[in-house]
């Protein structure tokens, strides 16, 4: 990269256990065992203070990880954002374009590999599984969000949600796609229990973060602990819309 240019300068927010927002420019590349001619990065995590781990990969020709991602009592999740990946699980495989993604339970792991010879962008999540008493445990599940309904967000034509994940109780996390038309916003500053990992995928939109009003654009990376305040209005020529997780169907613990 050579010498900076200009003062050395970043976007990024971090409030631990609060929120944080960290930009595409000064993300360091981390070594994570079994991805092989892969860049990763390492977004959400427990330091932060978030109860899941989230990243972004970049798959270079030959990119995989052919040992597999989770463990036992670890769920985990992959998106695709640009190219074609090869995702395996549970004896089961998916070619994952744009749009595309695969969810593996807890226990199963997950496989990928690069399928072209340019570069694949992914997002990559995994969290401990809670389990239901006496419930059922969930199932692969994979899919495209261009293949998705979209529905009207709170009666509001110009906001559409997609659940990407069964809302059945045997799933303790769902991920959406919100998506603003500009001009868009949320209907009222939420503040809630559940906490959000969240990519940026077109557009821009200035972000409500505990009452503080923060620009954001796509390529940006949220993380919104429990209960910060939250809201967003989009902004620019395109539509605002972003991928995010969210815990659910399970209550508080003491």
């Amino acid at each position: 990269m050579g010498y900076p240019k200009d003062l050395l300068s970043s976007r990024s927010i971090i409030k631990r256990g609060n929120f944080a927002l960290i930009p595409p420019e000064g993300l360091v590349k981390n070594t994570v065992p079994g991805f092989e001619q892969c860049d990763i990065t390492i977004l959400a995590s427990p330091r932060l203070g978030a109860k899941f781990v989230d990243y972004v990969v970049t798959m270079h020709e030959g990119g995989k990880n052919a040992r597999g991602f989770g463990e036992a009592g670890v769920e985990t999740f992959v998106y695709c954002m640009e190219g074609r990946v090869k995702a395996s699980a549970d004896e089961q495989s998916f070619s994952l374009q744009e749009g595309g993604y695969l969810y593996c339970p807890p226990g199963v792991k997950l496989y990928l590999e690069n399928e072209q010879a340019e570069d694949t962008r992914l997002f990559l999540y995994k969290q401990k599984y809670t389990p239901l008493e006496g419930g059922a445990l969930p199932w692969v599940v994979s899919g495209n969000v261009h293949e998705l309904e979209a529905v009207d967000y709170d009666d509001m034509a110009n906001v559409k949600l997609k659940d990407l994940l069964p809302t059945d109780l045997a799933f303790d996390m769902n991920f959406h796609i919100l998506s603003f038309e500009p001009g868009g916003c949320h209907p009222f500053v939420e503040t809630h229990y559940q906490e959000h990992g969240a990519i940026m995928l077109s557009g821009e939109g200035v972000y409500n973060l505990d009452n503080e009003w923060i620009p954001i654009k796509k390529g940006d990376y949220l993380y919104m602990g429990p209960y910060v305040p939250q809201a967003t209005y989009a902004v620019g020529r395109e539509p605002f819309a972003y991928l995010y997780s969210k815990d659910c169907n399970r209550d508080a613990t003491l």
